[in-house]
Formats: structure tokens, C-alpha cells, sequence
């Protein structure tokens, strides 16, 4: 094959890609969800679940070896630079004093009894769904790891699209998402070290690289990376050469933080971190890389996803029923039941509970990314991948049918008010995100 025949075969496989995602965000919007479930819906429908059942021949045709292997590289970019986007989103602000203290008390609800929950139904199926050559403690690391996660881009998105994202509740969130993000991406990272190293002391060389690349970045790098955000508050824009130099940071940190061992999404997300809280950089990075990356890149990613999500196992025999009833209920059940009964000691309705509980049972795009970074790194199988996955999309669309029930309209115009009002415990300024 010629490269002009490659090239042809990959704008191919792009151009469904794009068409499939598309349409299936559109069509999950017509029934009220967010349009990255139907993204992630489109991803598995272009793999073994529909087309690959159907028409085998031309799936394979059109998504062959090499073209997945242009994938691969195209979703590793997208999410480098999403996770770059999520990192320099976060608002500081909401990250200290009272604000840190009441969102850590949730984050760790939600952390705790699903981390604890993941690792015992890890250890009921490790002899069936484990890798080989993975140790036991590893494989309930990082299934405990994956169901502890909440999608926090994802979950901004979700409250800014029902206009609460700024309500006492959605900045609760939004803040506990971002921790509980943050620690399942240190257990990945640590569970990455000690499974690809050679020796416990080349574990310990990844790690340290890592904390010292998030170290200097967080320091140094903020530095540098605020005066060029007064820059761009005096010329009110970023500037070609500007939005090239913060690009090739982004690409460098990736490239680092993947030779290390940490994979990409890791340096990405630290850059964010590092960019200035500037609202002119902000919106800079936002008009010029969100479009391109969500509408392209990312529905890359989910295809690639669903190439990778063999459904065999669901079949006549059923084999993974039973563990995927399992694993769905715990990952449901942790989350659901931790962050509820938090927010009601902390005074609030049990409506207002639940619909926490549910908002912090949104995995989506970053429990995907989790296991995509197990399945590079051979630590899913298959199996277990398939089952990952549809935790995934479930408990994220489950998530605005429990907010809708816990919290009716009438009740979600006036949530700021009722929370705010005299002898109403408070949980969490307004967002800004």
C-alpha cells in the first residue's frame, strides 16, 4: 500500500468516525443527556458490538491494523491536550480554606467505600479477569483505582448545561470530581511504575520523575507561565508565536511524562495546572484548541474505545453478566451511598443528597482514559475492558435521570436560594467554572 492509498484509507475511517459520534451526540441530547454519552455509545457501536457484527468485512477493512494504530496516536494527542484544557479550566480559588476542606470530605465519600468495593470484586474475579502475569494487589489497584473516578470535565459540562454550575451544589461537585481525579490518576500512576518497571527501584525512579516534573512545572513553570499571562492581559490576545510555545509545553510534557512511564494525560494535566488563572488566557485556549479537539480528537478517542471493546462475552453463554452486575452495582452503590450520606450529615435534604450522589457517579471520558492507559500498558484484558466501558456510559447517563428525580425543576431554580438561605448549612461559594 502506497501512502497515498494510507492517507485515503485514514480520512476513511476519520470521516465515520466523525459522522457516527456526531449523530449519536445529537441523538443522546434529543433525550436529554449529555452528547458525551453519545459519543461514547457511537465508539462502541463502530467496534464489535454492531458493525463488526454485521458487516465484518467492511469494518475490517476500514479500521484495519495500521489505520487503528493512526488512531491510537490522533486519540493520545486529543487527550493530552483535553487534559491540558481540564487542568488550566480548574479554578483555583475553589481549591482552598473551607472550600478545600468541605469538597476533600466528599471526594474521599466517594473515594473510599468505591476504591474499597472495586478492590474486593477485583479479588472475587481475579482468576477469571485478570491479565496474565498481573498480581493480584495490582489488579485490585486498578480496578479499584477505575471505579473511584469522577468525570470532573465531564461533570462541568453536564451542570453548565443545566445552568447549575453555579450553585452552591454544582461548585461541591465540581471540586470533589477534581480530587477524586486526581487521586485516581496518582494510583494509576503508581500502579504503572511498579507493572512496567524492571525492579522496585526503577518503580521508584518513575515516581520520583513524576513528582519532580509536577514539582517544578506547579512552581517554576507557573512562573514563567504567569508572565505570560500578563502579556496577554495587556494585548487582550495569544499571539501565533504565544499559542505555538504553549503547544510545544504541552507536547514536551506529554513526551516526558510518557518516556517515564506516566503516559501523556499525566503532563498534559499538570501544564493546565501551571497556566495562569487569567481569563483572556482562557478564553484564548478555549476558542483555539476546544472545537478542533472535542469535535475531532475525542470522538477519535471513543472510537478507538469501541474497537477495542470485544463483546463476545455477553452472548449466548453469557459469561460476564455475572460480573458485570457485580461490578456495576459496587461502582454505583460507592459512590452513590458515600457521597449521599456525606452531604445529608452535613445537614441537607436527602433530595440534595441524592443528586449529589448521582452527579458524582458520572464517569464518562475519564474512566476510559483510565483503562485505555490499562489496555496500552497490558494490564485489562478484554473481558474486562468490555465491562469497564459499559460502567462508563451507564452510570454517566444515569447521571441527570437521578438529578432530575432527587431535584425537579421547580427545585433546581431556587437550589441556590434554599441553600443560602438563614440557618441553611452552606456547602461551597458559587462556582465560576
Amino acid at each position: 500500500m502506497n501512502q497515498i492509498e494510507f492517507a485515503l484509507k485514514v480520512f476513511a475511517a476519520l470521516a465515520v468516525v466523525l459522522t457516527a459520534t456526531t449523530l449519536c451526540g445529537r441523538l443522546a441530547m434529543l433525550v436529554k443527556q449529555p452528547r458525551v454519552v453519545g459519543e461514547m455509545v457511537a465508539g462502541v457501536l463502530l467496534g464489535p458490538a454492531l458493525f463488526g457484527a454485521v458487516a465484518p468485512g467492511t469494518q475490517a477493512q476500514l479500521f484495519p491494523t495500521d489505520v487503528k494504530g493512526v488512531l491510537y496516536v490522533l486519540s493520545t494527542i486529543g487527550l493530552t491536550f483535553y487534559m491540558f484544557l481540564v487542568g488550566a479550566s480548574l479554578d483555583h480559588g475553589l481549591t482552598g480554606g473551607s472550600n478545600m476542606r468541605r469538597a476533600s470530605v466528599l471526594a474521599v465519600s466517594g473515594i473510599v467505600p468505591t476504591f474499597a468495593l472495586g478492590a474486593g470484586a477485583a479479588l472475587l474475579f481475579f482468576g477469571s479477569l485478570s491479565p496474565a502475569g498481573t498480581s493480584r494487589w495490582e489488579f485490585m489497584l486498578f480496578v479499584g483505582g477505575a471505579l473511584s473516578i469522577t468525570a470532573f470535565p465531564m461533570l462541568a459540562r453536564i451542570l453548565q448545561e443545566r445552568g447549575i454550575a453555579n450553585t452552591p451544589i454544582g461548585g461541591l461537585t465540581l471540586v470533589a470530581a477534581a480530587i477524586d481525579d486526581a487521586a485516581a490518576w496518582v494510583i494509576l500512576a503508581v500502579i504503572i511504575a511498579v507493572g512496567t518497571a524492571g525492579s522496585p527501584a526503577d518503580a521508584l525512579d518513575t515516581i520520583a520523575g513524576a513528582a519532580v516534573f509536577a514539582a517544578l512545572m506547579l512552581t517554576v513553570g507557573r512562573k514563567l507561565f504567569a508572565k505570560l499571562g500578563d502579556r496577554v492581559e495587556r494585548d487582550g490576545t495569544m499571539g501565533r508565536d504565544m499559542m505555538a510555545l504553549v503547544l510545544l509545553v504541552v507536547l514536551v510534557a506529554g513526551w516526558f511524562t510518557d518516556y517515564i512511564g506516566v503516559f501523556s494525560v499525566f503532563g498534559g494535566f499538570i501544564t493546565g495546572l501551571a497556566m495562569p488563572q487569567s481569563a483572556t488566557v482562557r478564553r484564548e485556549l478555549e476558542t483555539r484548541l476546544t472545537d478542533l479537539n472535542s469535535i475531532l480528537l475525542l470522538p477519535v478517542f471513543f472510537a478507538f474505545s469501541g474497537l477495542n471493546t470485544e463483546v463476545s462475552g455477553f452472548g449466548a453463554d453469557g459469561a460476564l453478566w455475572w460480573p458485570l452486575a457485580v461490578i456495576m452495582a459496587v461502582a454505583f452503590a460507592g459512590k452513590y451511598l458515600g457521597c449521599a450520606t456525606v452531604v445529608r450529615v452535613q445537614g441537607f435534604s436527602w433530595r440534595y443528597a441524592s443528586a449529589v450522589g448521582g452527579l458524582m457517579n458520572a464517569r464518562g471520558l475519564m474512566i476510559l482514559i483510565f483503562i485505555n492507559i490499562g489496555l496500552a500498558y497490558g494490564m485489562v484484558t478484554p473481558e474486562l475492558f468490555a465491562i469497564l466501558v459499559a460502567v462508563a456510559i451507564v452510570t454517566t447517563a444515569a447521571a441527570m435521570p437521578i438529578y432530575r428525580a432527587s431535584l425537579p425543576d421547580s427545585m433546581d431554580r431556587t437550589a441556590e436560594e434554599d441553600t443560602t438561605a438563614p440557618g441553611a448549612p452552606t456547602l461551597l461559594a458559587p462556582s465560576k467554572t
